[in-house]
């Protein structure tokens, strides 16, 4: 089972190319209202991949998220190769559905080169092994809940989350707003790191913008709440692989004027910082 959640999604990421400069990507039902945003991340950066040497990488993807997906048509990824200079490429990409577009993102790519090297040490949390996975939630709790608060909820997914500090995401309670929750795909997948960088696209998307709701005592499933992502932006520093253990290490620095701003850093288990993210996003409460 955990082999199909997996090759769906390597699929779902390949899009089918239709001329050029120009994709098409399926979408699928995750539990959220509208089309995940981190499947439209992964998709723009899969889209941008598939114009650019395979020898310059993606460093950076900043995006806007303008619309919400809808779950049930396709999306088009529509390319402008804005720049290959001597080291440097760039690409514009916009996912565009019934007409109109939903996303609005820029990635930049570069040939390797060697230079001065730092990095944040990761956080000292207990390894992967010695976090216990959640629970499921019992079959009277999800009988309660909506058809896509359930698919959620069930945790059946390609990737596999453990968090270091675990909460009730129908009962939750205030607390600092920082986390960290380690996570793999269920599955292995092929070596390509162009691959890996869009899966992790993917999963960046995941957690963030909730980390900003911590102090609040609120999720997504608060009744009166409202939440999207407004835009996201991942920073790609040191290769990595997907189907192996990285930890996510969340903090919020700000929420005001019905926004909330979360940043991200991803390590491996072994400490070297691969990656590193940025959301803002909406959060309304309704009267």
């Amino acid at each position: 089972m955990h082999d199909n959640h997996v090759a769906e999604l390597v699929d779902l990421l390949k899009l089918e190319r239709l001329e050029d400069n120009l994709f098409r990507g399926q979408s699928r039902d995750i539990g959220t209202p509208y089309v995940f945003g981190g499947q439209v991340l992964g998709q723009a950066l899969s889209a941008a991949q598939q114009t650019t040497d395979p020898s310059r990488e993606a460093h950076s993807l900043h995006g806007y998220f303008l619309r919400a997906g809808d779950i049930n048509a396709p999306i088009v990824y529509s390319v402008e190769r804005t720049r290959d200079g001597g080291s440097f490429s760039s690409r514009r990409v916009v996912a565009i559905q019934h007409g109109q577009p939903i996303l609005d993102c820029s990635v930049s790519f570069q040939a390797y080169e060697k230079g001065v090297e730092h990095q944040m040490a990761m956080p000292e949390v207990p390894m992967p092994e010695d976090v216990e996975p959640l629970p499921p939630l019992p079959a009277e709790e999800l009988a309660k809940l909506p058809e896509k608060a359930r698919r959620w909820l069930d945790r059946q997914g390609p990737f596999e989350f453990r968090h270091v500090w675990p909460r009730d995401e129908l009962r939750p309670a205030k607390r600092p707003p920082y986390q960290h929750i380690w996570f793999r795909l269920t599955a292995p997948v092929a070596d390509e790191q162009a691959l890996h960088r869009a899966l992790l696209a993917y999963a960046s998307d995941f957690h963030l913008i909730g980390t900003a709701t911590l102090p609040h005592g609120l999720s997504l499933f608060t009744h009166n709440i409202q939440m999207a992502s407004l835009d996201h932006a991942i920073w790609f520093h040191r290769p990595f692989r997907t189907d192996e253990w990285l930890l996510y290490s969340f903090d919020s620095p700000t929420a005001q004027g019905g926004r909330g701003l979360a940043r991200g850093m991803i390590f491996t288990r072994d400490g070297r910082l691969v990656a590193s993210t940025a959301q803002e996003g909406l959060i309304r409460l309704r009267s």
